[in-house]
């Protein structure tokens, strides 16, 4: 995949860093069959990384992305406490855009440099309750 991602041993903060792979997995989500509705969507409290639609069910994309797994996996960052940050912002973002669609979380975790980075994605990774 051609992509517009810096070299990784270029100077950058971890703002861009995340940005720019936000934008890739976006990509790759898009040639997976979403649709990308937003990116970045701060409310109140939290942000969503990427909000798409999945044919009619809306769902909220939390993008996780690390070099390595020595210090583990990037789908073992979303705890507890970060779901429950996701579920509020993703009911903020429900109640501000009059949503009626079904909704889902999913995680994309991403691992490597680029141009090699592996794809994880976890549909349905955790439920609203």
């Amino acid at each position: 995949m051609t992509n517009s991602y810096q070299n990784p041993n270029t100077p950058q903060t971890a703002r861009t860093r995340g940005a720019a792979i936000e934008q890739l997995a976006a990509q790759w989500l898009q040639q997976h069959g979403l649709t990308l509705v937003t990116s970045n969507h701060h409310v109140k409290g939290g942000e969503l990384d990427l909000v798409m639609k999945d044919q009619d069910i809306l769902v909220f994309i939390e993008v996780k992305h690390r070099t390595t797994t020595r210090y583990g996996h990037p789908l073992e960052t979303v705890t507890a406490q970060k779901r429950h940050r996701l579920i509020r912002a993703a009911k903020l973002y429900i109640a501000r855009h009059a949503v009626s669609s079904p909704c889902r979380f999913d995680i994309l975790a991403i691992t490597g440099t680029p141009p090699t980075l592996e794809f994880q994605w976890e549909k349905a990774a955790f439920d609203a309750y």
